[in-house]
């Protein structure tokens, strides 16, 4: 099964200066830092089938006031290893926090991207972070309406259980322009052709495929919409009205579920509005956590 290779797929990566490798638990992470040392630490979590570079536009921004660290998943970008449990929900917040351990870090600040968002929570949730505040961009906190929410872990699984599956999406991804189409079906964003290409490097390998089929397939959101209600901590949600992969209307309905949850609307902006638009996002996030001070 090829995966990204640094030397080859991370030569021109966004921020590489940024980047470093950190051995923690079973894996060997992918990490970007921006910032001052001293400063509040904010964490940044992609969501499935992205990594770091998902954040080029945004972490330069956040990197005036805060310690932004941003790592690639596991089964995703240039992390490797497994973690004990596999790519579940909660195997993959435990491997954060062990990650966060070893690099000494405390989150002062969470921000998600869709299945990251979902990660973010059910850290603060169990206990394995205390931010002040979490904002979920784009986020998948529940199950799929009606009849996918049955069909589309089952698929997801099929498609992982079957070894042909991710190479054959990762030939699929070769085909020239093939990636950026994609993009635009399923999230109904058109970002920067940096990020296209980097997408298109990622899908192009069957690790990284394997990696996002795997999680989707063992993520469990019903037991995260069951939780929802015992988060306390203040929780804004940024939403494009043009997502083709959330439905804006479930991010209407997280936003209920949460005490203190918020819900921003942008209009015209697709499943990747932080990669379309990463000022807006930012000053959003500013004057969120400004708030909350």
């Amino acid at each position: 099964m090829s995966a990204p290779l640094w030397s080859v797929d991370g030569r021109d990566w966004p921020h590489r200066a940024h980047s470093r490798f950190v051995a923690a638990g079973r894996l060997r992470w992918h990490v970007q830092t921006f910032g001052p040392e001293d400063a509040p630490v904010m964490l940044l979590l992609h969501g499935t089938g992205a990594a770091t570079h998902s954040w080029r536009g945004i972490a330069p921004l956040l990197a005036t006031q805060y310690r932004v660290v941003a790592i690639d998943l596991p089964g995703h970008g240039f992390t490797t290893g497994r973690p004990i449990g596999g790519l579940s929900m909660p195997a993959m917040a435990r491997a954060i926090a062990d990650l966060l351990r070893t690099m000494q870090f405390a989150p002062t600040v969470i921000v998600g991207h869709s299945a990251g968002a979902a990660l973010a929570l059910r850290l603060t949730l169990d206990g394995m972070a205390t931010p002040d505040a979490i904002v979920g961009l784009s986020a998948a906190l529940l199950p799929f309406p009606g009849l996918a929410a049955q069909l589309f872990p089952t698929l997801a699984r099929a498609l992982f259980a079957n070894p042909f599956a991710s190479h054959f999406f990762a030939r699929l991804a070769r085909t020239p322009g093939e990636a950026a189409r994609f993009l635009q079906r399923s999230t109904g964003s058109r970002i920067d052709a940096e990020g296209v290409r980097c997408y298109a490097r990622l899908f192009a390998t069957s690790a990284h495929c394997a990696g996002a089929l795997g999680m989707m397939a063992d993520w469990n959101l019903a037991a995260l919409e069951r939780d929802l209600p015992r988060l306390h901590t203040p929780l804004l949600l940024i939403h494009g009205d043009a997502d083709a992969a959330i439905p804006p209307s479930t991010a209407s309905a997280a936003a209920a579920l949460v005490v203190n949850g918020r819900l921003k609307m942008l209009a015209g902006l697709g499943h990747l509005a932080h990669e379309e638009r990463p000022a807006e996002i930012v000053a959003l996030i500013r004057d969120f956590i400004g708030e909350r001070r």
